[in-house]
């Protein structure tokens, strides 16, 4: 059985290489050329525990290449970005229209192709099942379409992709049985066979689940911030019902997730949606409710200029380096609508400058500011809480256990 892997991000990296060690022959498929290259080098493009390993494993096992275009194969999965339109919220199917365009190009008779890539509920209904018409392939005779969406985080990638449940959307049988004796040469958890459309709704609920739960979190940690009262002990205290499960409060929502998909139901469902619209402005809302707890924080500590603040973590989440919508980089864009510049920036798992006034010294940085403003609890500023506790600190992600800072 040939594999083709359309997607060499942070999804589909991992997959292929999984695949190529479990004894499938998988041809990774990125349009990038520095994405190839880089790959063909020997190279990673991103980092993450356990995956230098795993791709010495997989160069090792002769099952791994890769190419700039789909080759002939029997099973085809799409792990391509899928972002959305900001003024409709519907999501933008550029990469995965394409993806499927260039499979059905030379895909043979019985292929399958899966989508890995989050995608809002009848979305392969509405654009792929009219690519494979127009293309004169029948679905569930001569190409078979699946959604299996990814269940993985940054910074657990490996075990998640082992071991979390998979979710199968399928319309025939003989679909399911082709994709199960894929996954299962590599993934232990649970196999739940269902639908196309259910598998489409089912992942775009979870996260907008978690998404929801964030902002109530948000929320709660606003009205305590007013009433001066400890939001993470009133969370501790309600968590110990065994029906209440608060998640963290935060400096806002990032990733390509849990940011993105509860957009295609407000995209999808524009007369319907109101909860799930909320949640997504109140998450949107915290960098901007950051800079206004900075702002407060400065007068109070008699902190006159902006460049006297420092903003520590530019990635999403501790420990990883991905930055997609990272909050930090929203905040950004805040501050340069209120015309406000100087601040520096410092990320230890950042080695390349992304942004202006960015730090590589992690004492300079300490020695140039007064405020520092934890963005992201990376290992590594838990490491040095030495050095910092002198400095003012407003810790956004309630990471540093020292006495006199500001919280969220």
């Amino acid at each position: 059985m040939k594999i083709n892997v359309i997607g060499l991000g942070y999804i589909g990296l991992p997959t292929a290489l999984c695949i190529a060690v479990s004894g499938f022959p998988v041809v990774g498929i990125d349009k990038k050329k520095e994405v190839l290259d880089t790959l063909m080098e020997g190279k990673l493009t991103f980092k993450e525990a356990g995956l230098e390993e795993l791709f010495t494993q997989a160069r090792e096992s002769g099952n791994l290449s890769f190419a700039a275009r789909c080759t002939a194969a029997d099973i085809y999965i799409v792990a391509v970005p899928t972002p959305y339109i900001r003024i409709t919220k519907e999501i933008e199917t550029t990469y995965i229209v394409g993806a499927v365009k260039d499979i059905l190009a030379v895909a043979p008779e019985g292929a399958v192709i899966a989508i890995e890539s989050t995608v809002s509920p009848g979305t392969i209904a509405k654009y792929i099942v009219p690519l494979t018409e127009a293309a004169g392939r029948v679905c569930g005779n001569d190409i078979y379409l699946a959604h299996v969406p990814e269940r993985i985080i940054p910074g657990n990638m490996l075990y998640e992709l082992k071991h979390n449940s998979r979710t199968l959307g399928v319309a025939e049988p003989e679909t399911a049985d082709k994709l199960m004796q894929l996954y299962r040469s590599f993934c232990k958890g649970e196999m739940v066979v269902t639908d196309i459309e259910t598998a489409e709704m089912a992942k775009v609920v979870e996260n907008t689940y978690r998404d929801i739960n964030i902002a109530f979190a948000n929320e709660l940690a606003k009205m305590c911030s007013r009433a001066n009262l400890d939001v993470y002990e009133i969370i501790r205290v309600a968590n110990r019902h065994p029906r209440v499960n608060i998640l963290a409060p935060g400096p806002g929502v990032g990733g390509h997730c849990i940011s993105v998909d509860p957009w295609f139901l407000v995209g999808d469902y524009p007369d319907i949606v109101n909860i799930i619209r909320q949640a997504r402005v109140i998450n949107d809302g915290m960098p901007e409710y950051v800079l206004e707890r900075i702002s407060n924080i400065m007068k109070k500590e008699g902190i006159k200029d902006i460049s006297e603040v420092g903003f520590y973590g530019l990635t999403y989440k501790e420990d990883v380096d991905d930055i997609r919508e990272s909050p930090t980089l929203q905040l950004i864009q805040c501050m340069e609508r209120h015309l406000s510049f100087g601040a520096k920036f410092y990320d230890p798992v950042i080695t390349k400058a992304i942004v202006d006034n960015q730090y590589t010294d992690f004492m300079q940085f300490l020695g140039d500011i007064r405020l520092l403003v934890i963005m992201v609890g990376h290992q590594h500023i838990q490491d040095n809480i030495n050095k910092i506790a002198h400095h003012i600190i407003y810790d956004t992600r309630n990471c540093i256990p020292l006495n006199h800072i500001h919280k969220l």
